[in-house]
């Protein structure tokens, strides 16, 4: 049950990862925002922590990305899906 949990945790977590790359990738992402992002994936792939604290960090993280008054709408309710994906996130 428990392996099969962290399993299920580790999917959900890449799943949040593909969402930043794929909105850091596209050409319309300001560049602020896409630096934000990558810098942030790339902490996320750090293996120092749990899954779950690293999701929590970027949870705090994508909070404040998402307070740019310059990222483009359908930017920011990508970035609320990633934040949405990574809180199904549980120890």
């Amino acid at each position: 049950m428990m392996v099969e949990k962290k399993n299920q945790n580790t999917e959900t977590f890449n799943a949040a990862i593909t969402t930043l790359e794929e909105v850091a990738a596209n050409p319309s992402t300001p560049k602020n925002i896409k630096k934000s992002l990558t810098d942030l994936v790339v902490e996320l792939k750090k293996p120092e922590y749990s899954v779950s604290v690293r999701a929590a960090n970027a949870i705090s993280a994508l909070d404040e990305i998402t307070q740019d008054p310059n990222m483009p709408s359908y930017v920011r309710v990508t970035l609320w899906q990633a934040v949405s994906t990574l809180e199904r996130i549980r120890e």
